[in-house]
């Protein structure tokens, strides 16, 4: 136990270490790369996806349905 919470204790002290090092570099600019991709970019994407997966759904519940159907269930 007290082996476990040792590293537990380090690996915290770690992590604050880390993160009182950040402010003090310089900021990051991504501009660059945020600024290439839009909202309407992201939506068009998600709902791709989205649209690919209920086709796969729908196509697997189909074959089931036929599969059953042919068998007599």
């Amino acid at each position: 136990m007290k082996q476990i919470m040792k590293r537990v204790v380090g690996a915290v002290g770690g992590a604050v270490a880390f993160a009182a090092i950040l402010p003090a570099q310089a900021a990051i600019d991504l501009t660059s790369i945020t600024g290439a991709v839009t909202a309407a970019d992201v939506t068009v994407g998600v709902l791709a996806i989205g649209a690919v997966l209920a086709t796969i759904y729908a196509t697997i519940k189909a074959a089931k349905i036929a599969l059953g159907m042919l068998r007599g269930g």
